[in-house]
């Protein structure tokens, strides 16, 4: 049996999640993409939603002989969160802790360079949608999505085009709302699940968090048409 890739690529995932998040349309919710792979689908999303485009910057923090490996992330606050058993992979407190530095080390420069003089969008009382290209072992979004919480929104929903079945489930426990489109058995790594996945660097990311948003299309009257300016 040939294994065919749910998703063409990111672009196609992200058109069939704003389908999925369609219900939040008239809310102008924030959507907040795991940089950098989801930045691109975080734009289609949020122009779709007609809301707002921001990033959370969370960063998994690497196994010691395996860093691709998450035994946790850590957000831009500095809040830690680990996975079950770090120890089991290696991972001392004294490791986490200098691992933790290192990339909050990172989220800060990125911060400084993917928005630079801008603060991030204010959460409480909105509707948040936390959104990456996949979810694997789930530590990276529940980072963002603990932080997304600590800042007070009215729902915080967590969206992926695919996952990993016990990893959904963790992470369902953080979010009101889990949006999710495949969950496949046995779940490979993420670009595993996409035909084309190619990488998205820095100043694609940049490039788009500074262009505007398209903007929200004008209410219908009753016959359908768009009111006279």
């Amino acid at each position: 049996m040939v294994f065919s890739p749910p998703f063409h690529d990111r672009d196609d995932a992200a058109r069939q999640l704003a389908v999925a998040l369609a219900h939040y349309r008239g809310t102008h919710p924030v959507v907040l993409a795991i940089p950098r792979g989801a930045v691109p689908m975080g734009r289609i999303v949020a122009d779709a939603l007609d809301g707002e485009l921001d990033v959370v910057l969370v960063r998994k923090l690497g196994a010691p002989f395996d860093p691709e490996f998450a035994i946790g992330a850590v957000d831009e606050h500095g809040t830690v969160t680990l996975g079950e058993h770090p120890g089991w992979a290696g991972a001392t407190d004294v490791y986490i802790q200098r691992e933790a530095q290192r990339q909050l080390a990172v989220i800060r420069e990125r911060r400084a360079t993917y928005r630079p003089g801008s603060s991030p969008i204010a959460l409480a009382g909105r509707t948040v949608i936390v959104l990456d290209d996949g979810l694997a072992t789930g530590a990276t979004m529940s980072a963002a999505l603990k932080s997304a919480r600590a800042q007070g929104p009215k729902r915080l929903v967590c969206a992926v085009p695919v996952a990993a079945r016990d990893s959904l489930a963790q992470v369902a426990k953080l979010a009101d709302e889990v949006v999710c489109l495949a969950t496949p058995w046995p779940f490979l790594a993420v670009g595993q699940h996409y035909r084309e996945f190619f990488g998205v660097d820095d100043a694609e990311v940049i490039e788009i968090l500074a262009a505007p948003g398209k903007p929200p299309e004008a209410p219908r009257t009753s016959e359908g048409r768009s009111p006279a300016p």
